[in-house]
This record gives structure tokens, C-alpha cells and sequence, in this order.
């Protein structure tokens, strides 16, 4: 697609050329990001999280910001805010991504270990290295790429705490609305329907997270003596956890909302081969697929404290725990789901129990509004940077600060993008960002933020 039909104002030649002359610093910062192990859940330690905020700061200051500091958030690690003020009349964008990350799991099943960056068949491998390090790079590449012609006031919000829910920030953001105060936001923290198919966010759900302890006996007991009379915890576990979801693998919990979805669609086909559903099994639930994990609630059962197979003694199980995520329909009060899983989970104890549910950790859920001539212009942004229409549609997880800077900025643009794709295994093993994709975000986005300082407000 040329800047002429796509109707583009800025130099969309002189801009790629700048782009491609910065994408080798962009990526050594990425690789650099990628070796520091920055996991912010709690039994993890801090120090390479601070280490990774300061890193990040570090990158922006070099990019010639003028403002950089770190945002005391507690309880959580610092976020990292950069800024440089718009001239007069300008806009100004606000650009959010996180520098946190999942854990790296089982080391052995990755090719190559996860904090070692590797560069394989166009790919760059490692633990961040699509979620969301290369937000964070993709944003410092748009910067570098446009350098002392930005033409818009920029302010950069990366934070060190999104996998973990973003409570500091989100308690944060609404006492300080002006520091995040924008005519539009841009968050970097998603992907593409497919590799080299530009897409644009317009929903996302919501997040509950629910854990329910179950207790049956003072301690352990034989189950040669006692099987068969005493209760064990972890069959009345699962039992309860059983009542989640109806024969069809819907979910079952009174009160859950559903939204009918009228974006894009999603075919089975192409489903089954994203999640790698096993040849011969059953996808589970009704509707379209975008209705099932897009619009409508999801419930999985993220963990369970039991004992190890190769290890477990022969016991009737006195104490029994297990972590339920809710991903909560885009309109709905998280609250709301959250206690309509509690009520549910109290309800099916069987054997008169004891039965402790919890509520961990709720998020909102987002959607877009209607156009308008920022959302346009990001839409002709990333069809000039991609060569192709842009695809729209939701998203099935959940970013829970997205809600909290809407609230503060409700006039903000709110584009949601990135530079994953669905194989990039985020939050899996062998977890990888394709650069080619990467590329063409960074372009994508240095031509929204041009757009915007021609005008496209």
C-alpha cells in the first residue's frame, strides 16, 4: 500500500529508512532486556527486576528524553515514567508496556536456555523477549526512529509488575492522573492475529482470580486404615472444582456475564492449530470461537497444591488448595464475577467441609470506542508499516491497568498493539519474537505518532 492510497502525511520512504538504521540498537537492547531475569512474583528476587528498571531508564534517558524517573509503586517494583512535553498545540501520547515477565517454568524443555538470547531463522528467543520486553523495545525503536523530529509530546509509562495484576500501579494511576494525562495512549503488550497481519484491539476481558483451600482431617492418615470414611481433601476438591463447567465444558457459575462478539471471527481451524489441541479431541464449550475467548467468561483451574505422583505417600489427603482464573467478559464488574465464583464454590463443599474461597486478585476488562480521527490514523499507520488492511478485533486476556488509565484519561485514543503473533509462545517455553515483526511495529508506530503531529487528532 503506497502513502497515496493509504493517504498517509508523513515521508513514509525517509521514515523506514530511519527505522531500519535503528533496528540494531533496538535489538541489542532487547537482548540485553531479555538476559535479566525479571520475574516480579513474590518468591522471586527483586534484584534483577530493579535491575531491569533501571536498565530500562537507561535506554529511554539514552534515547533523549529529558524526564526519567521511577515511580515508587508499592507493593510492587518501580515502574519506570519518561517524558518530553509537547510543543504548543501538539498532542501528546502516552506509550505503555511492562519490562516484568513469567517465570521460565521447566528450563529442560526450552532449546535454549531462557535468559540467553538467541537469534534463530529471523526469530529472537528468550523469556520477555514478545511479552513484553519487545513492547518496551518498540517503543524506544519509534523514539530513536523519529529522534528531534517527534512531533508530538511523549510520555512513557513501562511498568514491573503487569504479569503479577498491576496492583501498585493500578492504586497509583487515579491519584496521579495528571502525570498520565494524553490525547491518545498506545500499549504495546499484544500481537497479531497472524505473522504480518497488522491488528488493532478492541476488547479485552477482564481477570478473577480465585483460590479455595479445602480441610477434612487434622493431619494425614493411612489410607489402608481410614480410606473409604475419612473425607480426603483432595477428592472433595475436585469435585467442587468439577461443578465449574456444565457436560459441554461451558462455564456453569450463576451469574457470569456473556457479550455476543461482532468482530472478526475466528475459524476452528485455525484455533486448533494456534492451541495446539491434539488431533481426535474435543474443543470444549458452545457458540463461535470468538464467542468463547473473546466475549464470554473463562474459567481454568491454574494450580493445585498436591503431591508429587512419583513421591506421594499413601494417605487420605487432610488439606487441599487450588488457584481458579476467571477471565470475566469485557463489560462486566470483575468484583462481580469474582464472588459469583466464591458463592458458587461454597455452595458445591461436599460432606460438610471445611471450605475457604478466597478472592486473590480482580481486573478490568476493556473496550475500544467507535473510531474517531486518532483511531483512524492509527489504522492507517500500521496498514503503510504492513502493506495490508488492518484486522480488528478482541483479545482474550486481560491487561488490568488499560481500565485504570482509561478512567484517568477518558478522552485518551486507546490503541492497543504489538509485535507478537500467535507463535510466539508467550508465557510458554521457547518463547520468541519474529524481527521482521518487530520492524514493522516500530514502524507502525513512529508513522502514528507523525500522523498525530500532522494533524491526525
Amino acid at each position: 500500500m503506497t502513502a497515496e492510497a493509504s493517504g498517509i502525511q508523513v515521508d513514509v520512504t525517509g521514515l523506514r529508512h530511519r527505522v531500519r538504521a535503528v533496528m540494531p540498537e533496538v535489538l541489542a537492547a532487547l537482548e540485553g532486556l531479555v538476559r535479566i531475569p525479571s520475574v516480579a512474583f513474590a518468591g522471586y528476587p527483586r534484584e534483577p527486576v530493579e535491575t531491569a528498571a533501571g536498565a530500562v531508564a537507561d535506554l529511554f534517558r539514552n534515547a533523549g528524553l529529558p524526564e526519567v524517573r521511577l515511580l515508587d509503586v508499592p507493593p510492587d517494583p518501580p515502574a519506570v515514567f519518561a517524558a518530553r512535553p509537547a510543543s504548543p498545540g501538539a498532542p501528546t501520547v502516552l506509550l505503555y508496556a511492562h519490562y516484568d515477565v513469567q517465570p521460565a517454568g521447566n528450563e529442560s524443555v526450552w532449546r535454549t536456555p531462557p535468559y540467553e538470547p538467541v537469534v534463530r531463522d529471523g526469530r529472537l528467543y528468550g523469556r520477555g523477549s514478545s511479552d513484553d520486553k519487545a513492547g518496551v523495545v518498540a517503543h524506544l525503536g519509534a523514539l530513536l526512529a523519529l529522534g528531534d523530529d517527534c512531533p508530538v509530546g511523549v510520555k512513557v509509562l513501562i511498568e514491573g509488575a503487569e504479569e503479577g495484576g498491576s496492583a501498585g500501579l493500578e492504586a497509583f494511576v487515579p491519584a496521579h492522573a495528571d502525570l498520565v494525562a494524553a490525547d491518545a495512549m498506545v500499549v504495546c503488550d499484544l500481537g497479531n492475529v497472524r505473522l504480518g497481519q497488522p491488528t488493532l484491539i478492541t476488547s479485552l476481558r477482564g481477570i478473577a482470580v480465585v483460590d479455595v483451600e479445602v480441610e477434612t482431617l487434622a493431619a494425614p492418615v493411612h489410607s489402608g486404615s481410614y480410606g473409604a470414611a475419612a473425607p480426603d481433601a483432595l477428592v472433595a476438591l475436585v469435585r467442587m472444582l468439577a461443578t465449574l463447567h456444565d457436560e459441554r465444558g461451558n462455564p456453569a457459575v450463576e451469574g457470569l456475564a456473556k457479550l455476543p462478539y461482532e468482530g472478526t471471527q475466528l475459524t476452528e481451524e485455525a484455533f486448533r492449530a494456534e492451541a495446539g489441541v491434539l488431533p481426535g479431541v474435543d474443543l470444549v464449550g458452545d457458540g463461535t470461537i470468538a464467542d468463547r475467548v473473546v466475549t464470554g467468561p473463562a474459567i481454568s483451574v491454574i494450580g493445585i497444591d498436591v503431591a508429587d505422583v512419583e513421591s506421594a505417600p499413601n494417605i487420605v489427603i487432610p488439606r487441599a488448595r487450588a488457584r481458579v482464573s476467571v477471565r470475566v467478559a469485557p463489560a462486566q464488574d470483575p468484583h462481580e464475577a469474582a464472588h459469583a465464583v466464591v458463592r458458587h464454590l461454597q455452595t458445591r463443599a461436599p460432606w460438610h467441609v471445611r471450605a475457604k474461597v478466597t478472592v486473590k486478585e480482580t481486573g478490568d476488562g476493556f473496550r475500544a470506542a467507535d473510531g474517531g480521527p486518532a483511531y483512524r490514523a492509527a489504522v492507517r499507520a500500521l496498514e503503510t508499516a504492513y502493506e495490508r488492511p488492518v484486522t480488528e478485533i478482541g483479545e482474550g486476556g486481560s491487561i488490568p491497568l488499560v481500565a485504570a488509565l482509561q478512567r484517568a484519561a477518558p478522552s485518551a485514543v486507546m490503541v492497543l498493539i504489538g509485535p507478537g503473533d500467535p507463535t510466539s509462545n508467550a508465557h510458554a517455553p521457547n518463547e520468541s519474537v519474529d524481527l521482521s515483526e518487530l520492524e514493522r511495529s516500530v514502524l507502525g508506530e513512529a508513522l502514528f505518532l507523525g500522523e498525530l503531529g500532522k494533524g491526525g487528532l
